[in-house]
């Protein structure tokens, strides 16, 4: 690995992580923060919301953290078992994650534009992951890569979402059409570049 694929492996892994764990931020602080600033005190009193909520950001940063040492050539090769306890983890982290995202994004700020975007986005993340698992299971190993990629690019637009919110909002002076647009800009652009990825890897499902 040359010095800018350590420099970029070295800043994926850090936004990953830190990003991962974000969502402590909502269990620990004292009152609303971000997000849940822009929804009502109806919707906050909901206790169904609230589960999904929290679930959704929770094992989704579960997911993010773990998800990104996968692509280690090294650190897979080096213990299978290991790569396998993981994968599981991480599976099963985006099945709760995917179903609480698909949820709570009929309730998303910003109203049906966002509300679909994230909706996609939670069935596209599921579709990935499962498409994944069920291809190593049947020992399609290139399938499963590929649908891996997809699933953790899916996976990133956590962090992406992070990064063009702010941008946007000083762009566009306003939050609710900001987070409009990240709703598919956080995560479109993600999986357009894992397809050209796949495609400079040379995988294929066949």
């Amino acid at each position: 690995m040359n010095r800018t694929n350590r420099v970029a492996w070295f800043v994926f892994g850090l936004l990953a992580i830190a990003v991962g764990f974000y969502p402590l931020m909502y269990v620990f602080a004292q009152g609303e923060i971000g997000l849940l600033l822009s929804k009502s005190q109806e919707l906050l009193a909901n206790s169904i919301w609230n589960i999904g909520f929290y679930g959704h950001i929770l094992f989704g940063g579960l997911a993010l953290m773990i998800g990104w040492v996968q692509f280690s050539k090294r650190f897979r090769n080096s213990n299978l078992a290991r790569h396998r306890a993981i994968g599981k983890v991480y599976v099963g982290a985006v099945m709760v994650s995917g179903l609480c995202g698909g949820f709570i994004a009929f309730y998303a700020t910003g109203g049906p534009v966002a509300m679909t975007g994230f909706f996609m986005l939670a069935v596209f993340w599921l579709y990935f992951t499962i498409t994944a698992y069920m291809a190593i299971r049947h020992g399609d190993i290139e399938k499963h890569k590929v649908f891996m990629i997809y699933s953790y690019a899916a996976c990133f637009g956590a962090v992406t979402l992070r990064i063009w919110l702010p941008l946007l909002i000083l762009l566009m002076g306003s939050f609710e059409p900001a987070y409009r647009i990240v709703a598919w800009l956080a995560w479109v652009p993600n999986l357009i570049f894992a397809f050209y990825w796949v495609r400079r890897k040379g995988l294929s499902i066949g």
